[in-house]
């Protein structure tokens, strides 16, 4: 149970594992050569996701900010991004620059080279412990976690920043707003009968398309200084909304002429209909 422990024999598995990659001529059994490096591939994850258990218990409030993560887009937060990262640094140290520029890899190099350098010396200092003693974390210990942790971080933001365009503070604020009208469009048709808490708890499925349809009401009608703003160019918009700027704007026009009955038969009919 203890995570030092496994931590040496998660090693030994990564280092078994490039030995026989580095002992095999690839030209000559290129299926065992791919065979070899998924379980290469594997073995690098479930270290990684030691370490990160390591450094939560070793260091949890010494931790680099993952704030950044949050411009990241959606479909690159997958659970082993981290082990994306070291194949991505230990390319750009052979250098193979992928889906880069030439340019935007030679000046990442550096960044690379630093990151899988603290991560042999973690691995030694790492492994050195759970030989001696598995149950502590004594200063030297900290202080190399401390400084991958970080140089992880580093290379993480700026790997992916030179692939993909990160969200702005501005998207990330829009979105943020979203998120509000969305709660608050929940709390107004909880209030109004249109929902019932039995279908949030248990996740029906019809809320799916009930909720956005309800909020696109709300944005236009009930919160219009809220991220469904006409008042704002489509460039000030959220990108989720700014592509149906004009749509937007003539369903607004159409719910100004309905009176308070019709618009509450309207959004009854939008919480059945499939």
């Amino acid at each position: 149970p203890r995570l030092l422990s496994q931590f040496f024999f998660a090693d030994e598995r990564v280092t078994r594992v490039v030995a026989e990659i580095n002992g095999l001529d690839a030209e000559l059994d290129p299926q065992q050569y791919l065979v070899l490096l998924n379980q290469l591939h594997l073995s690098q994850a479930h270290l990684l996701a030691v370490l990160e258990r390591i450094m939560e218990e070793c260091i949890p409030t010494q931790r680099h900010s993952r704030d950044y993560l949050v411009k990241f887009p959606e479909e690159l937060l997958v659970d082993n991004l981290g082990n994306h990262m070291l194949f991505a640094a230990e390319c750009l140290l052979a250098g193979t620059f992928l889906d880069m520029e030439e340019s935007d890899g030679a000046q990442l190099r550096p960044q690379a080279r630093n990151l899988l350098c603290s991560l042999e010396l973690v691995r030694t200092v790492l492994r050195e412990q759970s030989l001696s003693q598995p149950n502590s974390y004594p200063e030297p210990v900290r202080t190399v976690l401390i400084q991958f942790d970080r140089l992880f971080a580093e290379f993480e933001l700026s790997y992916v920043s030179s692939l993909v365009a990160v969200k702005s503070p501005e998207e990330i604020y829009r979105q943020q707003e979203i998120i509000v009208l969305f709660c608050e469009t929940v709390e107004r048709a909880l209030h109004l009968g249109y929902l019932t808490q039995e279908m949030i708890d248990g996740y029906e499925p019809l809320l799916m398309f009930t909720i956005p349809r309800l909020a696109i009401i709300s944005g236009l009608l009930i919160y219009p200084e809220g991220p469904l703003s006409l008042e704002r160019s489509p460039e000030e918009m959220s990108r989720v909304f700014s592509p149906f700027y004009n749509l937007l704007k003539k369903i607004r026009d159409l719910l100004r002429v309905l009176s308070a009955e019709e618009l509450c038969l309207l959004e009854r009919s939008l919480c059945t209909a499939e």
